[in-house]
């Protein structure tokens, strides 16, 4: 799985550094594009809040987007810092909360499922966090589904939920979101494990 991850880390970041040069040229620095992209975050939960399915993705695609451009602008412009790292991933929170509280307050899913996919995809961001700073270990990004996946099954189960109402597609993307969420955290713990466990 580790290496897996790295294979798909390494073509993502070969195929992303020429939106990084359009970035700089149109001076557009790595936290600019973060701050971009929670201000899309939260358009996109207050048309989902709304039920306004449609502009709801539509301003989830552009998270998504921008937070990869701001990655791809550190890289191709050599502009990244330990803060900017720090504050994406901080930024990349609040965003996923943002999008899941307006799931979650439009009634088209239960409360409770909407919480449960939020706490999952938090968790698991958490245990990676945890291992990379208090374990010093250079990547944990392991796991059976990773953040992009995750906002696919969303804007599936929302598109589905919108051209078939009442179906609960939408409730049964965030029940598979959280259920992904808890595993990812607890693979993410058992190979934390096992690389310190060969460091002593």
């Amino acid at each position: 799985m580790p290496e897996i991850n790295k294979i798909k880390r390494e073509i993502y970041e070969r195929s992303t550094p020429g939106f990084g040069r359009i970035c700089l040229k149109l001076r557009l620095t790595p936290n600019i594009l973060t701050g971009i992209s929670f201000i899309c975050a939260i358009i996109s939960g207050l048309y989902f809040w709304q039920a306004k399915v449609w502009l709801g993705i539509l301003w989830m695609l552009l998270t998504s987007f921008t937070d990869m451009l701001d990655g791809a602008t550190a890289r191709a412009g050599n502009l990244g810092t330990q803060f900017g790292g720090i504050l994406d991933h901080v930024v990349d929170r609040y965003g996923e909360f943002c999008i899941l509280a307006g799931i979650t307050m439009s009634g088209m899913v239960h409360p409770g499922w909407g919480l449960f996919a939020l706490f999952g995809m938090i968790i698991a961001s958490y245990t990676r966090a945890a291992a990379e700073s208090i374990g010093k270990m250079e990547n944990c990004a392991v796991g059976i589904m990773g953040r992009l996946e995750k906002f696919t099954l969303i804007i599936a189960g929302a598109l589905l939920e919108h051209y078939y109402p009442k179906s609960r597609w939408l409730e049964i993307a965030l029940i598979i979101v959280g259920l992904t969420s808890y595993i990812t955290s607890i693979q993410r713990l058992v190979y934390s494990y096992k690389v310190l466990s060969k460091r002593k």
